[in-house]
C-alpha cells in the first residue's frame, strides 16, 4: 500500500510536465532527485526511523502526561493543605474570639467583685466612722455631765455654804462619818 502511494506521488509530480527530456532518464535532474528521495525514504524505513521517532514522541508524550498527572496531584495536595490551613485559621479565629469573650466576661466579673468589695469597704468604714462619732458623742456627753456635775457641786457648795452655819455643817460631817463607819464595820 505504501509503495503504491509512492508511485502515485511520483506520477503526479511536476517533473512529468517537462517535455524536452524524458522523465525516466538519468539526465533528468528531477528523476534523479526523485530516486534519491525514494532511496532516502527507503533507508529511513529500513532502519525503522519512523518507528523510533514515533516511539520517542510517544515516550515524550508519556513523560508530559506523567508530569501533568504529577502536577495535578501536587495541585490537589496543595488545595488540600490550603483547605486544612483555612480550617485551622478559622478554628484559631473562633478560639481567639472565645478567649476575648472569656476575658471580657472575667473582666466584668472582676469589676463587679471589685465594686462589691469597695461597697463592703465603704460600709465598714462608714460603720467605723459612726462608731467613732458615737464614741466621741458619749465622751462629750460624759464630759458635759462631769462638767455639769462639777458646776452643780460648786454651785450647791456655794448655796449650802451660805445657808448652813458652821455648826450645822460640822454636825452633817459627823453624821456622814458615823454612817460610813457603821457601814464599813
Amino acid at each position: 500500500m505504501k509503495r503504491l502511494s509512492l508511485i502515485f506521488i511520483a506520477l503526479g509530480s511536476p517533473a512529468l510536465a517537462a517535455t524536452d527530456k524524458p522523465f525516466f532518464s538519468l539526465a533528468n535532474t528531477d528523476f534523479v532527485v526523485f530516486i534519491s528521495f525514494l532511496i532516502f525514504i527507503g533507508i529511513l524505513v529500513y532502519f525503522k526511523v519512523p518507528g523510533i521517532i514515533a516511539g520517542l514522541l510517544d515516550k515524550r508524550a508519556e513523560g508530559i502526561r506523567s508530569e501533568l498527572d504529577e502536577a495535578k496531584a501536587l495541585r490537589e495536595e496543595a488545595q488540600t493543605i490550603l483547605a486544612s490551613y483555612e480550617r485551622k485559621q478559622k478554628e484559631v479565629q473562633e478560639q481567639s474570639e472565645r478567649i476575648v469573650a472569656q476575658a471580657k466576661e472575667d473582666a466584668e466579673l472582676a469589676a463587679e467583685q471589685a465594686k462589691a468589695d469597695l461597697e463592703k469597704t465603704i460600709a465598714r468604714r462608714l460603720q467605723s466612722a459612726e462608731e467613732q462619732i458615737e464614741s466621741a458623742q458619749d465622751a462629750a456627753i460624759k464630759e458635759v455631765r462631769n462638767s455639769a456635775i462639777a458646776v452643780s457641786v460648786e454651785a450647791a457648795k456655794g448655796v449650802i455654804a451660805k445657808q448652813i452655819s458652821a455648826a450645822k455643817a460640822n454636825n452633817l460631817i459627823d453624821d456622814a462619818i458615823e454612817t460610813v463607819d457603821a457601814k464599813l464595820h
